[in-house]
């Protein structure tokens, strides 16, 4: 289960890595239809996973900063998109796919209503190099606690 997102929201924002309309190959999954999956390394060594949101020609979206596993009946947190992707065995390869019809990443709605009350918000994190506004927007989102599901 995904617990926290941070959302990016195109040219205008300057911690996007479209900010400015920047179209490279790198970034051209977020210019895809909603649900193609962005995956970038970072500082040589860690895959993030990031989902396109807006739809085509719009580069927003959402990167993956921790999920919830449930091996086995005991609920385990991954927390950092580094080790998302580390545990998930994601890399290069899933870059440009379809996660709605993907074969080699499975998404699923399995019901559960998480309560508006264990929803919080804060800003992004490791985005001061896009000065105090845009490092200060509150786009970060994460489950603080997690009632049976």
């Amino acid at each position: 289960m995904i617990t926290e997102v941070e959302a990016y929201k195109g040219p205008q924002d300057k911690a996007c890595h479209a900010y400015g309309g920047r179209r490279t190959p790198r970034v051209e999954p977020l210019y895809g239809e909603g649900g193609t999956v962005y995956v970038y390394l970072v500082y040589g060594m860690h895959w993030l996973l990031n989902f396109s949101t807006a739809g085509e020609g719009r580069p927003e979206g959402v990167l993956v900063r921790a999920i919830l596993t449930d091996p086995d009946g005991a609920r385990d947190p991954v927390v950092g998109p580094g080790n998302v992707s580390r545990y998930l065995r994601i890399d290069k390869r899933l870059d440009g796919a379809d996660a709605t019809d993907s074969k080699q990443m499975w998404l699923e709605d399995r019901g559960v209503r998480v309560p508006a009350r264990c929803v919080r918000r804060g800003p992004r994190v490791g985005v001061e190099f896009a000065g105090p506004y845009w490092a200060a927007r509150p786009w970060r989102f994460w489950i603080e606690q997690q009632e049976d599901a």
